[in-house]
């Protein structure tokens, strides 16, 4: 049964301006540990390709936070979601601490599609409750 669908678009510019006026920080606040090391290897190499990997990690947590019906508040936190990818390439959702402990009691799985363009990125999450 189906519990909560989401869906995100995220302006890359906007992601961009973020990181030149904040720097680091901003990036330190929105992606998980996992993320930032990724961040960081990707935005060493070419640094536009690091901006839309974080614009994909911001759009597929504010979906996913529409999705459970939480938004921004406890037990949802930007680092206690993580979007990781299987070998293949297929995104999928890794919870840590609280949120992790929340979501697993609701009884509830969820499904993450990411996607991105030179100034979009946009992602769609469904959860479902066993």
């Amino acid at each position: 049964m189906i519990y909560g669908i989401g869906t995100d678009i995220c302006d890359v510019r906007r992601i961009r301006a973020s990181l030149e006026k904040h720097g680091d920080r901003f990036a330190e606040k929105v992606l998980a540990p996992g993320e930032l090391l990724t961040w960081r290897a990707r935005s060493a190499r070419w640094p536009e390709r690091g901006i839309r990997y974080l614009a994909t990690r911001f759009s597929a947590k504010e979906a996913f936070s529409k999705a459970v019906g939480l938004g921004m508040r406890m037990p949802m936190t930007w680092r206690l979601c993580e979007i990781a990818k299987h070998p293949s390439g297929q995104p999928h959702i890794v919870l840590h601490g609280g949120l992790k402990e929340w979501f697993e009691a609701q009884g509830l799985v969820a499904h993450v599609t990411v996607t991105d363009e030179s100034d979009y990125a946009a992602s769609f999450v469904v959860v479902e409750k066993n």
